[in-house]
């Protein structure tokens, strides 16, 4: 488990997450298995790719910014314990809280160089949205036209525009050009089978049903999250305030620690919070919810109510919108994420 998961575990000690219960595996049309098997070691490549830069970015900035507030505690422990005084037996000592500081802000320092040095940041986004991308080519290759060459490699950019910034996937253009003669093979007749378009229809809905559980999954989660951190920093600055009021009393320095560690602490965790963009996430996720359940119902429109003819071009357009829905929802992600660099940390 990754640091962040950690942390996040420990904030959320208490907290019921209630999620609906996971919708069942999708099960992909038969003609799709063979290609699905093809992309299925790239992708795995990738989301594990994804997987390790993520928790190392996500674990960075967490660590940055509870490792500051721990430098803090340290650089004033020695006043609060009263080794600081050289009439305390303890005084000769009093240095390794020293030590510990600066070991700390090395830490810090050194969290900062490797992830900028290594761009585990943006070595994150590649890798997700390959990932992503490669996932789902088994899916938007029914909607191509394989009857003709295409000068275009990548099938996304064949159907819609899934924004600038996913155009210089070569990894997913470079995929789409190797498997381009199977799904040409595995394709070709598909959509005059019955069996096909509704096998098809099914899978979309399956997928998208998937995928708005996870958004439900973070949504609470996120919410959660936030709630959870700005009790724990509403109770810091509390007792902050509380310790503030207790000095013009009593004259201790372990007030004075309770009004420098607990509003360094607050403000770690509020940072942390921000960085991880907690609220529009699950914003975010509750909007594609609602989303998500349109494009369903389109999908399930198209495959009963229309007439054979139709229904073919409509069930196209509507597993089409899907796609450009959950690309979308990537590219918001990403524009959310890209500007949170370590360094705000």
């Amino acid at each position: 488990m990754a640091l962040h998961q950690v942390i996040q575990r420990l904030l959320l000690i208490g907290v019921k997450i209630q999620t609906p219960p996971p919708p069942a595996p999708p099960q992909p049309p038969k003609r799709l298995l063979t290609l699905i098997e093809s992309l299925a070691a790239a992708h795995r490549r990738f989301d594990q790719r994804a997987i390790h830069f993520g928790h190392r970015y996500r674990s960075g900035f967490w660590a940055i910014y509870l490792l500051s507030a721990i430098a803090v505690l340290c650089a004033v422990m020695p006043l609060a314990l009263g080794w600081d005084s050289t009439s305390h037996a303890m005084h000769p000592y009093s240095g390794l809280w020293a030590i510990a500081e600066v070991i700390v802000i090395g830490s810090v320092s050194a969290i900062y160089w490797l992830g900028h040095r290594h761009d585990w940041q943006g070595q994150w986004l590649r890798a997700r949205t390959t990932a992503e991308l490669t996932w789902y080519l088994p899916l938007i290759a029914p909607l191509l036209d394989f009857s003709a060459p295409q000068a275009q490699a990548n099938w996304y950019l064949r159907v819609l525009d899934p924004g600038q910034h996913l155009r210089g996937i070569d990894d997913v253009a470079a995929l789409c050009a190797r498997n381009e003669s199977l799904a040409r093979e595995l394709l070709g007749e598909a959509w005059a089978d019955p069996e096909f378009i509704v096998s098809y229809a099914q899978w979309t809905i399956d997928i998208l049903l998937a995928q708005k559980h996870y958004h439900a999954r973070i949504a609470v989660r996120q919410h959660a999250l936030l709630h959870r951190v700005h009790r724990v920093t509403s109770g810091l600055f509390g007792l902050t305030a509380l310790g503030a009021l207790l000095h013009l009393l009593i004259h201790t320095l372990w007030l004075s620690l309770v009004t420098t560690f607990f509003p360094a602490l607050a403000a770690s965790l509020h940072g942390a919070l921000a960085q991880s963009e907690a609220y529009r996430l699950g914003a975010t996720s509750e909007r594609l919810m609602v989303e998500l359940h349109g494009a369903i119902e389109d999908v399930r429109k198209a495959l009963a109510e229309l007439p054979q003819v139709r229904r073919v071009e409509a069930l196209k357009a509507s597993v089409q919108a899907a796609i450009a829905l959950i690309l979308e929802e990537h590219q918001d992600w990403h524009m959310l994420v890209r500007p949170h660099h370590l360094p705000l940390a």
